[in-house]
């Protein structure tokens, strides 16, 4: 099964990885790809580079970003390759993990649907 796990950061806090935290970082990825379990990864360009677009009673609006009524953004992802709920949270236990006591940060893991063969 796979599992998208999205991280939520607060991008108004100006906070910066640290060159630490790039190098764990950097070995975990490695390690999860090598292993199988990772199946792709990033992380995203703040909300003033992106737009919103809606669709609200058949019409179709555009928003430019930054989106300053939402204190969490999503700033990245990870997609899993796991056997369970369980095991997608664990994999992304270790990815918060890294970051230490100076992020405050949220994941929200779901599995992704897909066709029954």
């Amino acid at each position: 099964m796979r599992f998208l796990s999205m991280i939520r950061i607060n991008e108004n806090t100006g906070q910066v990885p640290s060159q630490r935290l790039i190098d764990e970082m950097t070995r975990l990825i490695e390690e999860l790809r090598r292993s199988g379990a990772l199946l792709d990864t990033a992380g995203l360009q703040p909300t003033s580079q992106g737009r919103r677009v809606r669709l609200h009673n058949g019409k179709m609006s555009t928003v430019d970003g930054p989106f300053t009524e939402t204190k969490e953004v999503i700033g990245g992802y990870a997609i899993l390759k796991a056997d369970s709920l369980d095991e997608a949270e664990e994999l992304t236990r270790r990815f918060l993990q890294v970051h230490g006591d100076e992020w405050n940060l949220e994941c929200e893991v779901r599995q992704i649907e897909e066709p029954e063969v």
